[in-house]
């Protein structure tokens, strides 16, 4: 099974190998539009196809109230094109202790939409504290993306926490808001090839090696270059496993492989993250998350949504890649996330402390007051009845992961979880949100029964 499901012969569980060639509280003022910060941006790089402009926030200008909080923001009512928001900061290890706003102006209908809450506790997802990754210089503090859909104009607003009685006395809240804030505008450009291309469609995107190496490492289920790949049934994909693992004794337990996009049938530029790929030794557990960036997108948009977290990821983050395995959307459909392999236990950077042996699922959306659909829960248990099943995990079991460090596990501590488990199992923290998190009982049982169980 080496050459399918784990690295090279001799490399080291989290070692990076190339496959194929080189490789809160409420606001207590209202909300008032600011003076722009800086000039317009230039046509050429407002408009650049799939691209990033990270902009500094300022101060508000209008005079301080005594006992209020300092509040930071941008408005900038034209000249842009993005369709994701999110707010940055320096220090990846600072915490936003406030509260984070935007609206955008549509550049279909050049209206305004109302305030939108951007989530500002993100630090639960991302690598492991001491890994390259983790540690890495470039490497930000970062709120959730959120998705606003085609716009070219924007308005923020980030406000620290309030006032902080003591001994009745108002004094400054603590900590202050972090430094190096930066508003971060996200283009996903336009896919190539686009949805819907016919598997023979001409092979545009593989140009580069970094292209050429992600298609590689799926050859084992598809064809180099391929858009997608295939769903299989259960007794093919029995046989699949057979002959890529060899014999493995008794009847399998292992669900029908579901259909999964790839990296190239979503459009990434890989370009954007690092070269090669790096392995963990196999994956014991599954951890279920929602990507917290909203619910106003469209089935045919998820692609550019995946795009825009991809870029938020990496260009304004400083991840190596995007942090999660896969994706799925609201329609049930699977995508291939991190390049490695869909089949093969990558390392993400999905739940803190807790990347190795395991894999990161993301749903689309923000769930903690929305109930997800249920193509979506289906398209989770397909996609762990597989998956895990390639390396004998049981979906409704337990199993022991040792902690990288976080919040609620100190590093080096082996605890008991769940096979399927939802990311507030191992990091202190709201996600996946409360209406996924309910239905992962669910998942569990579906999952065990695609397996035959």
């Amino acid at each position: 099974m080496r050459g399918f499901l784990t690295p090279s012969p001799g490399a080291p569980s989290t070692a990076v190998t190339s496959i194929g060639v080189a490789c809160a509280a409420a606001l207590a003022l209202p909300l008032l539009p600011l003076p722009a910060a800086a000039a317009p941006a230039r046509p050429s790089e407002a408009r650049a196809p799939g691209g990033t402009r990270s902009l500094p926030l300022a101060p508000l200008t209008r005079e301080r109230v005594l006992g209020t909080a300092p509040e930071q923001g941008l408005y900038r009512p034209n000249g842009e094109h993005f369709s994701l928001v999110g707010v940055v900061w320096d220090d990846p290890d600072a915490e936003l202790h406030g509260r984070v706003q935007v609206r955008t102006r549509s550049a279909t209908t050049r209206k305004w939409s109302g305030w939108q809450d951007v989530e500002t506790h993100n630090a639960d997802h991302g690598a492991d504290p001491g890994t390259a990754e983790g540690d890495a210089r470039r490497v930000r503090g970062a709120t959730a993306p959120l998705w606003v859909g085609d716009s070219d104009g924007v308005d923020v607003r980030v406000r620290g926490v309030g006032v902080v009685a003591r001994g009745g006395r108002a004094v400054d809240p603590e900590p202050p808001l972090p430094s190096g804030l930066r508003l971060e505008l996200v283009d996903p450009g336009e896919q190539v090839p686009p949805e819907g291309a016919p598997a023979d469609a001409p092979r545009t995107g593989l140009h580069t090696d970094a292209a050429r190496a992600a298609s590689t490492t799926n050859m084992d289920l598809a064809g180099f270059g391929a858009l997608r790949i295939p769903a299989l049934g259960k007794r093919a994909t029995e046989r699949e496993l057979a002959r890529l693992a060899g014999p493995v004794g008794a009847k399998p337990y292992i669900g029908p492989r579901p259909r999964i996009v790839t990296r190239r049938g979503w459009g990434a530029d890989e370009s954007l993250r690092e070269r090669g790929f790096v392995y963990t030794k196999k994956v014991k557990a599954a951890f279920v998350h929602h990507t917290a960036s909203g619910n106003k997108f469209t089935c045919a948009q998820a692609p550019s949504v995946i795009r825009s977290i991809y870029r938020y990821h990496v260009t304004s983050m400083g991840w190596r890649d995007l942090g999660y395995n896969f994706l799925v959307d609201k329609c049930g459909t699977i995508y291939e996330g991190r390049a490695g392999g869909v089949a093969k236990a990558v390392l993400g950077a999905h739940t803190r402390g807790f990347n190795s042996d395991s894999m990161g699922i993301a749903v689309i959306g923000s769930y903690g007051a929305t109930k997800p659909p249920g193509a979506a829960v289906t398209a989770v248990a397909r996609l762990t009845a597989w998956k895990l099943g390639l390396y004998g995990a049981d979906p409704r079991g337990k199993t022991y992961l040792t902690s990288g460090g976080g919040n609620l596990y100190p590093k080096g501590k082996n605890v008991r979880l769940n096979v399927i488990s939802g990311h507030r199992d191992g990091f202190a923290t709201e996600c996946p949100g409360k209406r996924l998190y309910a239905k992962l009982g669910t998942a569990r049982s579906s999952a065990a029964r695609y397996q035959g169980r």
